[in-house]
């Protein structure tokens, strides 16, 4: 089993939360991307977990030729409302419904984690990239370099204790655990750096539906009830919040580029 049957019904449970508010903490990493990919008419994209489609919007508005896929139809729907010209469909990251051989650019914007085998998500990624295409994962970076870590602490003291190497947000983040995925899967690292993510929501409120929205808060929900959830969560954002109101967290995503050559 792949990773899409446990993930897509946790994360379409907050998706509208998530196209309106969470998915733009993401924007460091996209502006990065298309600075890095530079995009154009002729480019065919592959988001793999797209949620609700930004990045594709935005590699839109380079004429690039947009594929999303996503295990959550609620998600892939919010997509489509985004980019109602894109290829968008549900689907599995571990079994990708697309031929060798047919994109020019694979990204993956913190969704490689989730797979329950990371390999196997990144040989689908290999096999359906074009001679010499260009993949581009982003990640969180350690730990101790986001102070979203502690929202993250406070869900996981939810949830019952994850089986040694279950995937989960900073599963592929320390000690270049992605890059040595890659490179053992047969790509040609380009390079490998973190990158300053702030984000910002202006009130508590705004902050709590946003970072509610996520898959892992749902399984949360699941397992302690909405109430214990919500009241662990708002205590986990309190030291976050601005004297203006503003809740402010200070993050690295790690973003990884990669070539693969097929002669």
């Amino acid at each position: 089993m792949g990773s899409a049957a446990i993930q897509g019904a946790l994360w379409d449970k907050g998706s509208e939360d998530w196209a309106a508010i969470q998915e733009q903490t993401g924007n460091a990493g996209y502006q990065y991307g298309l600075s890095f990919l530079k995009l154009d008419s002729s480019t065919k994209v592959l988001d793999v977990g797209c949620g609700s489609g930004l990045f594709l919007k935005l590699a839109s508005q380079s004429d690039a030729i947009v594929t999303g896929i996503d295990a959550s139809p609620n998600l892939v729907e919010q997509a489509r409302k985004r980019n109602p010209k894109a290829t968008l469909q549900v689907g599995e990251m571990e079994r990708l419904p697309f031929a060798d051989c047919t994109f020019d650019v694979v990204c993956g914007f913190n969704s490689i984690q989730y797979a329950a085998s990371a390999i196997n998500a990144l040989n689908e990624v290999k096999r359906v990239l074009k001679d010499k295409g260009r993949f581009l994962a982003m990640i969180w970076g350690n730990k101790e370099d986001c102070e979203a870590a502690t929202y993250l602490k406070a869900v996981g003291s939810l949830l019952p204790t994850p089986p040694p190497g279950a995937p989960g947000p900073f599963a592929l983040s320390e000690n270049r655990r992605l890059e040595a995925l890659m490179e053992e899967g047969g790509f040609a690292i380009i390079e490998s750096g973190d990158i300053r993510s702030v984000w910002e929501y202006p009130d508590i409120n705004t902050a709590l539906k946003g970072l509610m929205s996520a898959g892992p808060v749902a399984r949360a929900i699941g397992h302690v009830g909405f109430e214990k959830t919500l009241e662990t969560i708002a205590a986990a954002v309190k030291p976050y919040e601005q004297s203006n109101g503003h809740v402010v967290y200070q993050n690295k995503f790690r973003i990884v580029t990669a070539t693969v050559d097929k002669s």
